[in-house]
């Protein structure tokens, strides 16, 4: 089989549109995980014992279980317990939910380098503990998250294709559709990877430059 060039141009405007569902998707799915992640982080720092194992073993079951079994789960097995969603909300919600427990760890692991000097003046200071979080640990703990809040990022929008399982209408369910209905599927999947290649390679380079220029700013502001 041969590459049909008209064929790529009469399926790129689709392609096109299913790629701003992908970015869509993969942007509200980040914003619900950076939620979630942070209060899932706060839920197991509480001065609650049984809280914190809760939410810690909740961690560890979703991060334990893979995306996909999730996505099915909450779409095709929760409606039965009346909670019924559409796929793209479905889709939305179980990515966020997942991924905010990789990145309550990262946070966890940023505030754990923050100094423990910090904590001991801000309660010297008598500080209370939101504003301690809000101006004093959060700022320090945010370049100490960036790099694994950026991998996730990337991680997100590259398992994008899996909302295509419960039909959300995004690139991989574009090009799956498209081969369905001609009988081609090397035009629709090369241009699936290419199109993810373009926009995965220049967000990595970003979040790169992103991380350097607030270790530079840090290092200013430490001097």
């Amino acid at each position: 089989m041969e590459w049909r060039w008209e064929f790529t141009w009469e399926i790129l405007p689709r392609m096109l549109w299913a790629t701003g569902n992908t970015l869509m998707a993969a942007g509200i799915g980040y914003l619900i995980a950076v939620i979630v992640g942070l209060l899932l982080m706060l839920g197991q720092r509480t001065p609650y014992r049984v809280l914190n194992f809760v939410v810690r073993e909740v961690v560890e079951f979703i991060r334990s279980t893979p995306l996909l079994v999730q996505l099915f789960f909450v779409f095709f097995v929760a409606p039965q317990f009346g909670i019924r969603l559409s796929a793209w909300t479905a889709g939305m919600l179980t990515i966020g939910l997942h991924f905010g427990t990789y990145l309550s760890e990262v946070y966890r692991g940023a505030l754990e380098g923050v100094p423990k000097a910090q904590w001991e003046a801000c309660r010297a200071l008598n500080f209370t503990t939101s504003y301690t979080y809000r101006k004093i640990v959060l700022p320090q703990a945010f370049p100490i998250a960036l790099p694994g809040m950026g991998n996730y990022l990337v991680g997100i929008f590259k398992d994008t294709p899996l909302l295509a399982t419960i039909g959300v209408a995004e690139l991989m369910h574009t090009a799956n559709a498209l081969g369905a209905e001609t009988y081609r599927y090397l035009e629709p999947y090369t241009m699936v990877g290419v199109i993810f290649l373009i926009i995965s390679l220049p967000t990595a380079m970003g979040l790169r430059r992103l991380e350097a220029a607030v270790d530079r700013a840090q290092g200013k502001t430490r001097h």
